[in-house]
């Protein structure tokens, strides 16, 4: 079986976003080359003692994802090839309004049969977020899990799963702040997940934005996956900082808390404008920070005549709360 790559050059610092981007079109499984250098405890991981010297980064990353042809003749396989690029190309062009992606090119070459999808079972195993088990659809739970609270999620994307740094830096601050009378809005919510975990930690409803529409059936499947109420948890579709109709549809001074896992590049113009989401008194918190943009987030959120509470770190990961004067 023969596999189309598609190989996009980039920059490091938007590897995470058009990964999690491009999931919603249909690719999985990213293969990331890049030069940033090895954190200690990835050294530690590869038990080597001394490391060799790699080459300098320079900021450039290149991602490779891979679609499976299956038995499509040559006008096929042209035509699917022209679609999936319109598609890349397309999704490329939107996060440039919001951050610098670099280059943005995309090359396609074949490559050699090989199962990448399940290739995730192999390294994606359950883990533990604090006390919450996150488990896949192929493995069992364990007889000391059971009564635990479990997030149901098979692997597309790192942001997806909850393995991020940036999503367990919000799951922590969504623990502290959610009651059962909190209304939740989740700006970039992709596939759902700190939405439906505040859910499930007893908050009242929740709202989710995304610019993607195929983030409907990622959200859909893991709500069902995890049992959550349609009534509940309701998606928008649309760019809440530029579209004045998705403000109005989301509404005013309605949420009690506010969650958005994305960008500092992002999170510097969405700022301002979720300020008039958010009831007085109400709390924001974001994540998706880089550390050296820690400054650039903290100054956006006081600039918005927020109220900063907290600064959580994670690895090279920054969440920053605040709150609304009252």
């Amino acid at each position: 079986m023969k596999w189309t790559q598609y190989r996009i050059k980039t920059i490091s610092d938007a590897e995470d976003i058009i990964i999690s981007t491009l999931y919603d079109i249909g690719l999985e499984g990213a293969q990331i080359e890049d030069k940033v250098p090895l954190t200690a405890m990835e050294k530690e991981q590869m038990f080597v003692d001394i490391m060799p010297d790699g080459p300098a980064d320079d900021g450039i990353a290149y991602l490779s994802f891979f679609v499976e042809e299956e038995d499509a003749s040559p006008e096929e396989h042209e035509k699917n090839v022209k679609e999936m690029l319109e598609k890349i190309r397309a999704e490329l062009e939107d996060l440039r309004m919001f951050m610098d992606i670099g280059e943005g090119s995309v090359t396609v070459s074949e490559t050699e049969d090989k199962d990448w999808i399940n290739n995730w079972k192999e390294f994606f195993h359950q883990f533990y977020i604090d006390d919450i088990l996150v488990i896949p659809s192929w493995e069992e739970m364990k007889e000391e899990d059971k009564g635990k609270m479990v997030l149901h999620i098979d692997p597309g994307t790192a942001f997806g799963t909850g393995m991020h740094e940036t999503t367990q830096l919000c799951i922590r601050q969504l623990k502290k702040f959610v009651t059962p009378e909190t209304k939740l809005l989740d700006v970039g919510t992709g596939s759902g997940i700190l939405a439906i975990l505040s859910l499930m930690f007893g908050c009242e409803s929740a709202i989710g934005t995304d610019l993607d529409p195929c983030a409907i059936d990622a959200v859909a499947d893991n709500m069902r996956n995890n049992k959550i109420d349609e009534d509940k948890f309701r998606l928008i579709i649309g760019n809440i900082i530029t579209d004045k109709s998705v403000q109005d549809e989301v509404g005013y001074e309605k949420y009690d808390v506010v969650v958005a896992n994305i960008l500092a590049d992002v999170l510097v113009p969405l700022t301002p404008v979720i300020v008039n989401q958010l009831k007085p008194g109400g709390i924001y918190i974001t994540s998706g920070i880089i550390d050296d943009k820690e400054e650039t987030v903290v100054e956006a959120v006081k600039a918005a005549g927020l109220e900063l509470v907290e600064v959580t770190y994670q690895g090279e990961w920054v969440s920053v709360t605040a709150k609304k004067p009252c």
